[in-house]
């Protein structure tokens, strides 16, 4: 059997990529090895809505949408102490999201254009013939294409047996654990002070990870809230090593969901879903040497594609739209004279010249800075201590400046690496 384009991955990005080459009139292939549509799909649950929406114009209206986030909220956690910062949102610029279920109807989208989805299948490896990939093998069949689209996320075993890219390393990667928490609507909107039609997307950054680079987050789905941490898988084995990290990952989380400022958030909640997810760190540095190869082409995860600064996460979105980007290169080499490596190559100009490129160039000292133990160990104690100096008195009242000189001596940080953090901050964010 013989397919225009074969497509490994119902993800994000292999959606949207066999959706819109199937709407172009090319027999498509999308071939996943979970049970079913988004069964495998795992993420924090906040997504930018303006890529999808350059796929799916009816994404606001169809789309498995849970909440659109109106609060943003960040806070710092030291011991029991806490310093929140909100910002409150106007237009619909993202929303929450149960990934199985998003990406469930990005593959139903796909199956409706005309692609033939297949799942329950794993892809043991790429074919290649006389240099060019020429389609794929699952145990003994092998179905061939002209072009094959790796979208196989961040566990890139195939590109790795093609002898593309290497191995994961701990540097590369991120463990993600969440839990979902089933509270019903009016009490989950009375915890967070929304109305029905408003979300929260909540970064949280210090003890909750035991001061691991990484982070917390929570977000507001219709009738459950999501929450989880993530560490840098590197950073996590060293404390571990020093005895540093001695909770399992799955307690950091119970950690988090019982500290005292924020359970009373998710009271009598009961957990609906528990699940971990790894995902990539260092972006454009987990980029294979080049996205396309004679026919083949990379998106999504397995591109590198993806953007962390701490404070922003950029993954569904950007997956989506190298999809979008991998299937008009495969639409131009067709009525440019055929599906050439020549003309292929489209594909990472395109990539080159877009928006994720350039913020993903723009933000590389972002990487610097979530691999800065100091930003997530002893900054959040330093913030703490020095409001504690401000606020929590008895007679004399504290100067700022005495404020923060006590808390630096009391956290052992000189004012010159308290700046030069500041600094590192300002350039990464």
């Amino acid at each position: 059997m013989k397919f225009d384009v074969v497509v490994v991955g119902a993800g994000p990005a292999g959606s949207a990529a066999a959706y819109l080459l199937a709407k172009k009139g090319f027999r498509t292939l999308l071939v996943d090895r979970g049970r079913g549509l988004g069964d495998k799909e795992l993420f924090g649950g906040r997504v930018y809505a303006q890529p999808l929406r350059d796929v799916w114009p009816e994404l606001d209206k169809e789309a498995p949408i849970q909440r659109w986030v109106t609060r943003e909220r960040i806070s710092v956690v030291s011991g029991d102490n806490v310093i929140t910062v909100e910002y409150k949102a106007g237009s619909k610029k993202s929303f929450t999201a149960l990934l199985p279920q998003l990406a469930s109807w990005m593959s139903r989208k796909a199956e409706q254009a005309g692609a033939v989805f297949v799942n329950e299948v794993t892809v043991d490896e790429l074919v290649v013939k006389d240099g060019k990939f020429v389609g794929v093998r699952s145990g003994s069949d092998v179905i061939e294409a002209d072009v094959v689209i790796d979208a196989e996320g961040v566990n890139r075993l195939l590109l790795e047996r093609a002898g593309i890219v290497e191995r994961l390393k701990p540097d590369h990667i991120a463990l993600g654990v969440k839990e979902v928490l089933r509270t019903g609507a009016p009490q989950l909107e009375a915890a967070f002070g929304i109305d029905s039609d408003e979300g929260v997307a909540w970064v949280v950054v210090g003890d909750v990870t035991r001061g691991v680079p990484g982070g917390g987050f929570i977000y507001t789905n219709k009738d459950t809230v999501s929450i989880g941490v993530v560490l840098h898988l590197r950073h996590a084995l060293e404390a571990v090593e020093k005895g540093i990290l001695k909770d399992h990952v799955s307690e950091l989380v119970e950690g988090f969901r019982l500290h005292p400022f924020f359970r009373k958030l998710w009271k009598d909640a009961t957990i609906s879903e528990y699940g971990a997810h790894l995902t990539i760190e260092g972006g454009l540095k987990f980029s294979p040497p080049r996205l396309v190869y004679p026919g083949l082409l990379i998106v999504g995860d397995a591109a590198g594609l993806l953007l962390t600064t701490g404070v922003n996460y950029r993954g569904v979105d950007y997956a989506v739209y190298s999809g979008k980007l991998a299937a008009e290169a495969v639409e131009y080499a067709r009525d440019h004279g055929g599906l050439t490596y020549e003309n292929l190559k489209a594909y990472e100009e395109k990539v080159k010249g877009s928006f994720m490129y350039r913020d993903l160039i723009r933000h590389t000292a972002a990487e610097a800075l979530m691999n800065n133990p100091e930003l997530f160990s002893r900054l959040p104690g330093l913030m703490t201590k020095v409001l504690a100096g401000i606020y929590e008195q008895d007679y004399s009242v504290k100067t700022p400046f005495e404020a923060i000189t006590e808390a630096l001596t009391s956290e052992g940080v000189d004012l010159f690496s308290l700046i030069s953090l500041a600094w590192l901050a300002v350039r990464g964010l």
